[in-house]
């Protein structure tokens, strides 16, 4: 018994040292196994309970039966003239306890108490093999429980160090490209969309990960590792650069695409300190220690600004901002450079202006000098079209961030008043109205077209057929889901409509009123129109492709010709003597 009890107890202790788990824990997961397995022989409804002994390093196992007078449960109960013939000394409401003896080194103790009580306590023939399932069952427990146990040791671990870098070493590939790495006491997972692409790894590689979560529940690693999180190009360059990590220089905003190119904003506590030559490093040696362990992502550091304007000219370096107008409703910037630059503003693919949106969080729209100086006169023009109101007056609503007829009529008469030269609130109501007018006489020369069958229309020309319906509000339309009149029509909450649009209550009340002007007075007429115009549409392409044809026969033709006489020039050359045989 004494080896017995320094091996289970020797096990204890190894594996609580190993595996970092509380003796505690250990020995209460003993007990549950034993009891889990009782139970599951014994019956469910015996009260029954395991303890521990240390004294001999095995758990032992009791029943416990309360003395009532009379039983209604002969699993749980005894009665009092029955302790009184057994020879137990027991008044009522006392609980017996009775030991369990289930190890093979037992039996002559568990003959004898079977014996004496084997008829109260009907052990007999449940009592057979229970020391086999107990084993069987304790280790399975045990197993899982120390299972558990690592896991959480894991959890506790790595919980607060989430959104830290983590250096390991790629042991295997699973589930078709996800790789688990070798952290040392523990494993984590790289899924295979938190990989960047192009970037291959062999078993042995070492690799650099930012631990972006810890999934308690998960039946692999819990350690959740990525690459192509932003976290990763941030704390990198907190390696790299001292300045960061002593918060002299601080990274105000970062944004990345894994694998091509990167942004970073950066700002200094210190005036005597330059936070992008800090970032830069000597001959470039810190941001290209960072390159390098992104094996070649291109990175721009960016000076920060608060000025939100300055801020974006910033990030989308390294194009030239000529002139920068600033939306501030829709947290959106439209963005003025040379035509030359327009290419490199934009990025390949759009990736540089993509960046820059996503750094500086304005929503960014980048167009050349030469289209904004068109978009620019069809502006001034829509507005010199209110009555009564001159091209210098027009420009003067222009430059005070007024593009449209509706942007008129929709402005406030105290904004409107406070404008110079536009006659002062008296006039602002009539400016409005005038400005209602123009927009009105646009969608009567459009639908007089339209009817008449000069202009072929798509939907969104359509939406523009409706009263209050312009070209800014007809792309929110759109994009709200609502693709052409018919789906206009077909609303009749005005509430949604003016949620779906960020349109106002009042504007989406006009809106829907149009709608059904439309469809009910214009719809006819315009249908027609649009047949004339799609009949005529087709004709002129029958007659496009019909010249095509003819062209392309007529180049077939010259191409014969042109052998033919080639031929025939060939033929004639063969049949001349030559010099000598004359």
């Amino acid at each position: 018994m004494q080896e017995g009890t320094l091996s289970l107890q020797h096990i204890i202790d190894q594996v609580s040292r190993e595996k970092g788990i509380d003796p505690k824990i250990l020995v209460e997961t003993m007990e549950q196994a034993i009891l889990t397995a009782a139970k599951r022989t014994f019956g469910p409804n015996r009260e029954l309970e395991a303890r521990y002994n240390e004294s001999i390093g095995q758990v032992d196992l009791f029943q416990y039966m309360i003395v009532v007078e009379d039983v209604s449960d002969t699993e749980r109960e005894i009665s009092e003239q029955d302790a009184k013939r057994y020879g137990l000394e027991a008044d009522l409401g006392e609980e017996l306890g009775f030991q369990i003896f289930y190890l093979k080194e037992d039996s002559d103790k568990a003959r004898q108490q079977d014996k004496e009580f084997g008829d109260l306590l009907q052990l007999q023939q449940a009592r057979h093999g229970f020391g086999r399932i107990a084993a069987q069952t304790a280790k399975q427990v045990i197993i899982q429980r120390v299972r558990d146990a690592e896991r959480e040791n894991i959890f506790n671990e790595y919980k607060d160090r989430k959104g830290e870098i983590i250096t390991g070493v790629v042991r295997r590939f699973e589930r078709g490209s996800n790789i688990i790495v070798d952290l040392g006491r523990t494993e984590g997972i790289l899924p295979q969309k938190y990989q960047t692409p192009r970037e291959t790894y062999r078993p042995g590689d070492r690799i650099v990960a930012f631990l972006c979560d810890i999934d308690r529940e998960a039946r692999g690693p819990q350690i959740i590792l990525s690459r192509t999180d932003v976290g990763l190009l941030v704390k990198l360059f907190e390696m790299e650069v001292p300045e960061i990590y002593e918060g002299i220089v601080r990274i105000v905003a970062a944004a990345r695409e894994p694998g091509a190119r990167s942004k970073i904003a950066v700002s200094s506590r210190d005036p005597d300190v330059d936070p992008v030559g800090a970032c830069v490093g000597m001959k470039g040696s810190r941001v290209q220690a960072v390159v390098q362990e992104l094996r070649g992502e291109k990175i721009d550091i960016v000076p920060y600004d608060r000025d939100p304007a300055r801020f974006v000219c910033n990030a989308i370096a390294p194009a030239d901002v000529a002139r920068v107008i600033i939306d501030e409703a829709n947290s959106g910037m439209e963005l003025v450079v040379p035509d030359d630059k327009l290419s490199l503003a934009i990025g390949r693919r759009g990736q540089n202006v993509r960046l820059a949106s996503q750094l500086t969080g304005w929503r960014l729209d980048v167009i050349g000098e030469s289209k904004f100086k068109i978009m620019e006169e069809q502006a001034i023009s829509a507005l010199a079209s209110i009555e009564n109101l001159d091209r210098n007056l027009a420009l003067t609503l222009y430059k005070q961030g007024f593009r449209s007829l509706d942007e008129v009529a929709e402005a406030s008469e105290e904004e409107l008043g406070a404008l110079e030269g536009l006659g002062g609130p008296q006039n602002a109501a009539s400016l409005k109205h005038r400005a209602e007018n123009a927009m009105e006489k646009l969608r009567l020369g459009r639908i007089t077209r339209a009817i008449s069958g000069e202009d072929l229309l798509n939907d969104r020309d359509e939406l523009l057929l409706v009263q209050g319906v312009t070209p800014r509000i007809a792309d929110l339309l759109l994009h709200a889901g609502y693709r052409n009149v018919r789906d206009l029509h077909a609303e009749e909450d005005v509430d949604r409509l003016a949620i779906r649009t960020g349109l106002g209550a009042k504007r989406a009340q006009v809106i829907r009123e149009g709608s059904v002007h439309y469809i009910s007075s214009e719809l006819d007429s315009v249908a027609q129109g649009q047949k004339l115009a799609r009949e005529r549409h087709d004709a002129e392409l029958q007659a496009a492709a019909a010249a095509q044809e003819a062209k392309t026969a007529e180049v077939a033709a010259a191409a014969a010709t042109a052998a033919a006489a080639s031929a025939a020039s060939a033929a004639s050359a063969a049949s001349s003597p030559s010099d000598g045989e004359a």
